[in-house]
């Protein structure tokens, strides 16, 4: 073939499966057998059933001879086509907007070019990411490396559609990826994957945030949930009551404060709002563990069936932690309609 073709024109040579990804030496070989085609540039695209599939197709970069541009379909493989130009490929692909995708998962490339600043990542950039099922909807990417750029940080921030929290630590354990935002389903699950736990996340029984600790490769995890929802609460409700300096007294001190959900993030406003002085309530569908949140934080279980006839009072506070309303039924609500709106009259 390579006698075949014209010096002014480079040959690419493909291969795709689109039902697995193939261990590291199936696609080693595969390259090889791509290269001995006379390829100038090989180019293969697999399908991940699993995120830790993308890490086999990184690895396999550093072994070829010749440029290759690898892809991994479907959400779970999103990654890939973000991070292929820190770890070698050659280039990656982007869709030219919604519904033009020409592979699952694949992203825009205007996110790509303007979120993500693909031409800007190397060998040295820094990993970071949000892990969560589902994840696709979070402004996390767009809030940090914006943040990023700001301050000139060689790092990228990225959605993990991640299944199994453990596997997938275990296998992005490099250097390369320095820290994690955790979100829905896997905050408890965090706790046991931590090498390290700060005190307080360790208390409440999540963790929302996990830093490789450059000295060792050390999973920490802490948990900002609690001081970030607590203090921008404390502060809308300074803003609309209006009465003045506060010093070192929480508006919440003494009021209602009605938790839905006993996940990761129930658990840290809980213990944020008892900590405030706030008497909590905490209503889940699972009654047991509203009741062993409650027990937790010195407050009050119902189950989330009986919220709708639940008598509140007037300046409680309602916080919704479940994944309820979230993208993409974000009409959907945990109680009644009827009842929210009751509540608005109080």
């Amino acid at each position: 073939m390579r006698d075949k073709k014209s010096r002014m024109c480079k040959i690419i040579v493909s291969n795709h499966n689109f039902e697995s990804t193939p261990s590291v030496e199936e696609l080693r070989h595969l390259v090889e057998r791509l290269q001995c085609t006379g390829a100038d540039i090989v180019k293969f695209t697999t399908t991940a059933t699993n995120i830790t599939d993308v890490a086999r197709v990184f690895q396999v970069f550093a072994y070829s001879q010749v440029p290759i541009i690898a892809s991994v379909v479907s959400s779970r493989g999103l990654i890939s086509s973000i991070l292929c130009p820190k770890f070698g490929g050659y280039l990656t692909f982007g869709s030219l907007g919604l519904e033009k995708e020409s592979a699952l998962g694949q992203p825009a490339l205007t996110d790509l070019i303007n979120i993500y600043r693909v031409k800007n990542l190397g060998k040295d950039t820094k990993v970071f990411g949000i892990i969560g099922n589902p994840v696709g909807h979070s402004k996390g990417p767009i809030l940090h490396n914006r943040a990023f750029r700001e301050i000139g940080l060689d790092a990228v921030y990225v959605p993990f559609l991640v299944d199994d929290l453990a596997e997938f630590l275990r296998v992005y354990s490099s250097p390369d990826f320095s820290g994690f935002s955790v979100t829905i389903p896997h905050k408890e699950a965090a706790v046991q994957c931590c090498d390290e736990v700060e005190p307080i996340a360790q208390s409440i029984g999540a963790v929302n945030t996990i830093v490789r600790r450059p000295s060792d490769g050390k999973l920490i995890g802490y948990n900002t949930d609690y001081t970030g929802a607590i203090s921008a609460i404390e502060d809308g409700l300074k803003g609309r009551l209006s009465s003045g300096d506060w010093g070192n007294t929480s508006p919440l001190s003494g009021r209602l404060f009605v938790v839905v959900g006993a996940g990761g993030a129930g658990k840290a406003l809980a213990y944020g709002a008892k900590e405030k002085g706030a008497r909590v309530v905490i209503a889940n569908r699972n009654y047991e563990r509203a009741k062993a949140l409650a027990n937790l934080v010195g407050g009050e279980a119902i189950s989330l069936d009986k919220l709708d006839s639940f008598c509140p009072e007037n300046g409680m506070i309602l916080a919704n932690t479940t994944s309820v309303g979230m993208h993409p039924n974000e009409m959907e609500t945990p109680i009644s309609k009827v009842c929210l709106y009751s509540l608005t009259k109080l």
